[in-house]
């Protein structure tokens, strides 16, 4: 009755995009977590959410509703390698359990365009990955693995990721944020296991 998921805790669910901040870092695959969380914002109800500065913790959030759920979207202002702090900051300040903290980011290990849904684990190298762990002293929260290909050839990870797409790839990134974001929404409204059956038989 009432369509309350009996899983649903007492506070909010928070949703964290990785990214780098600054126009250099836009549309990167770096930043596929933040592409994500404005898509998430443009489907919040009753209106679309919009963001804001939330000093105390250094990120910039919206608090709405998604899912059904009560949910708040966080992008840390810092740069990726230091976003563990801000993750940290916020989830304290709103009493989320860092189990209860899904975060969306890119990941090499994965095809382009495929979303994979998982909870811990290891970072694969993932800066961003290595600073939530150490400040939320846990591996177990939710994470949203939007997949961006491997780099080509010998190129760097890291000059890899933090390049924009190829021509042949940016007529399907949109599909790709979209994807990742109705993960998210699945997550919120029937937890991982559900939304993993869902995702990675697509």
């Amino acid at each position: 009755m009432g369509g309350v998921t009996t899983a649903e805790p007492t506070g909010p669910a928070l949703v964290v995009g990785l990214a780098n901040p600054g126009p250099d870092y836009e549309g990167t695959r770096h930043n596929i977590g933040w592409e994500v969380l404005q898509e998430l914002a443009s489907r919040a109800l009753p209106m679309p959410a919009g963001f804001s500065t939330h000093k105390k913790t250094n990120c910039e959030i919206a608090q709405t509703r998604l899912a059904g759920r009560q949910v708040v979207l966080a992008r840390p202002r810092s740069y990726m390698n230091l976003s563990g702090g801000p993750t940290a900051a916020v989830a304290k300040y709103f009493s989320v359990k860092p189990t209860d903290v899904i975060v969306i980011h890119d990941e090499i290990d994965i095809d382009f365009g495929q979303v994979r849904l998982k909870r811990g684990g290891g970072e694969g190298g993932h800066n961003g990955l290595r600073s939530l762990t150490q400040s939320l002293g846990t591996r177990d929260y939710l994470r949203v693995r939007a997949g961006v290909g491997r780099p080509p050839g010998r190129m760097a990870v890291a000059d890899f990721v933090l390049k924009r797409y190829s021509k042949l790839e940016q007529p399907d990134v949109p599909f790709l944020v979209q994807d990742a974001a109705d993960a998210v929404e699945l997550l919120l409204q029937h937890g991982l296991e559900t939304a993993q059956n869902q995702v990675h038989s697509a």
